[in-house]
């Protein structure tokens, strides 16, 4: 049950507001706002050690260490560095809800909900935290509270989250038609077998679908 795609879609938007502009060729804020995981916690760790960041700044390029933790799976690492940068930026959405996912992820449900429901009282319409909340829902057996969660998820998220789901529910074998983006009734009623069974995933593996969801 992996989720890269839209872990690292929530937290880009807030890497790019916080990225200082006069240290944007420094290789160690390269590496940290990177892709390679080993590298993202290498150069986040030398702007850290290196001083000279705003506090808000800081709690963005703590929350890309833990994001870089939690997709090496090492999530209790990843929940330390979450911790720091919603102490620093209390109303950090985006790390609320990665940190949600990241316990989630952990085998923590229970304790995931909270940070997920905080940080869409602060974004209600955020169709990633919508997933998170959905797939908690699921795994806590609330199958009417996850398929309402991922019908949000995809009238908020729009083509790039009804893709997704078209093609994690493919993979699931619940879902015959087009991977398009056009939410049809078809796709409707796979999500509703999924939500039934906790074990079931609508979102796709990190590998497959990248052309349907790029």
């Amino acid at each position: 049950m992996k989720r890269t795609l839209p872990l690292v879609a929530m937290l880009a938007l807030v890497v790019v507001l916080a990225t200082p502009s006069a240290r944007s060729q420094d290789a160690s804020q390269v590496d940290c706002f990177g892709k390679d995981n080993d590298r993202r916690i290498e150069g986040c760790t030398a702007l850290i050690e290196g001083g000279g960041m705003s506090q808000a700044q800081l709690a963005s390029i703590y929350a890309m260490r833990a994001l870089a933790y939690s997709l090496k799976g090492d999530y209790a690492t990843a929940i330390r560095d979450y911790d720091i940068a919603i102490q620093m930026q209390p109303n950090f959405a985006v790390a609320l809800n990665n940190r949600a996912w990241a316990y989630f992820r952990w085998g923590k449900a229970d304790t995931a909900l909270p940070d997920v429901e905080e940080s869409l009282r602060l974004d209600p319409t955020a169709a990633y935290t919508l997933d998170t909340r959905a797939h908690i829902r699921q795994v806590k057996g609330d199958p009417k509270g996850a398929l309402h969660d991922y019908t949000q998820a995809m009238y908020f998220g729009g083509l790039e989250f009804v893709r997704l789901y078209q093609c994690g529910l493919t993979e699931a074998g619940l879902y015959e038609g087009r991977i398009d983006g056009v939410w049809r009734r078809e796709l409707q009623e796979a999500m509703e077998k999924c939500v039934l069974s906790t074990t079931c995933d609508p979102l796709p593996a990190d590998e497959h679908c990248r052309p349907a969801t790029s």
